[in-house]
């Protein structure tokens, strides 16, 4: 199969399985995943399946990387705050549809090796920090749209703290790694509203900034 073949049945696969929003469509077509995906696995890169990257951390799923964006309803005015680079793909589908895109990681090792991606890419609207995204990102708050792509027990309260009103949070929650709901929070002037939009299964949430 060539490379455009397969390229062809990965669009295919996210949107059989609800993706149906053009503008993520597009964006997901122009951010080749392969340049995300290193050494063994570099050959299923085009799969519609999460795969292993450094630091026991994993690359998502393409199609629930489709449908968390979807979720979000971006303008692409929106200032987005994503918590849990990883290898920084998800990053950078939402750099193709905001304004500006923070993204926080706390293993310094995967900070590097996605600042070099985005440079490859000509991503100029992401800036990556290295920190602990448990707490956020105060001193840019608020945002418009919050990402986290790990599951926490609850929606945590310093990341709602930094949504404006009127914002959208996505963010997998679950007390295990076999039991997730990924929530869409709405903030509005009298709080938040909860919506629950299907099962997934993402790393945990982990407080503080990793060795490595």
């Amino acid at each position: 199969m060539d490379h455009a073949e397969r390229k062809m049945r990965f669009l295919y696969a996210v949107r059989s399985r609800g993706v149906t929003d053009a503008r993520v469509l597009a964006a997901i077509e122009a951010i080749d995943r392969g340049a995300f995906v290193r050494g063994a696995f570099a050959e299923r890169a085009y799969e519609d399946t999460p795969l292993p990257i450094a630091c026991g951390q994993t690359i998502s799923q393409p199609s629930v990387v489709g449908l968390m964006t979807q979720a979000l309803a971006l303008t692409g005015r929106d200032k987005v705050l994503e918590i849990g680079t990883g290898s920084g793909y998800q990053a950078a589908v939402l750099a193709k549809l905001s304004r500006r895109v923070y993204t926080v990681e706390r293993h310094r090792r995967l900070v590097l090796e996605a600042r070099a991606v985005m440079a490859a890419l000509d991503l100029p609207n992401i800036t990556v920090v290295h920190g602990d995204g448990s707490f956020g990102l105060p001193e840019q708050a608020p945002f418009d749209s919050i990402l986290v792509t790990a599951a926490a027990e609850d929606p945590p309260g310093p990341l709602l703290a930094q949504l404006r009103v009127g914002g959208i949070m996505v963010v997998p929650v679950g007390q295990s790694d076999a039991v997730q709901s990924l929530i869409r929070v709405r903030r509005h002037e009298g709080g938040y509203d909860y919506e629950e939009l299907r099962s997934v299964r993402f790393v945990p949430l982990v407080e503080g900034v990793g060795p490595d």
